[in-house]
């Protein structure tokens, strides 16, 4: 049930971002900052469940972090291309985003640092329902992979 869910939530997300596809087209880069920042914010939801419980600040319950770190994963897979058109970094637009330019500029970079959220997302997927210490020893891994892109590539607040 969860994974029909989690399928679901990914193709709501991808139906989004098809509709929303045209205005890119047309120059509107503060759809793409929206759809990018709703995506962040889908992460930290999720994170945010997960992170709680492998501090102790809620109950572990293999049933939420199994569904969070699913959800989780779901996100990190999908193609977010479309949500990073050049031209929509903290320099051109300085009131919408924290994101620099250097993310453009250093694309390979950017990709692997992408592939490394997902991976460790997928990771993560697989064990989080197998006891607190399972999702504890996953957790490290995917805050790396977070880091590794917003200590480069986004500007403080």
């Amino acid at each position: 049930m969860q994974k029909i869910k989690t399928i679901l939530a990914g193709i709501g997300l991808s139906a989004a971002l098809l509709v929303a596809a045209p205005a890119f087209a047309d120059g509107h880069l503060e759809k793409a900052i929206e759809a990018r920042k709703a995506a962040m914010q889908l992460y930290s939801f999720n994170l945010g469940q997960l992170g709680a419980m492998a501090k102790g600040n809620v109950a572990y319950d293999a049933a939420a972090a199994s569904a969070a770190a699913g959800n989780l994963a779901a996100l990190a897979a999908l193609s977010q291309g479309a949500m990073w058109p050049k031209g929509s970094d903290a320099t051109a637009m300085p009131d919408k985003t924290r994101a620099k330019a250097e993310i453009w500029s250093t694309y390979p970079e950017t990709s692997g640092k992408s592939n490394a959220l997902a991976d460790a997302s997928a990771a993560m997927a697989k064990v989080a329902g197998d006891g607190l210490p399972a999702l504890q020893g996953a957790m490290g891994d995917v805050g790396k992979s977070c880091g590794g892109c917003h200590k480069p590539f986004r500007a403080p607040k």
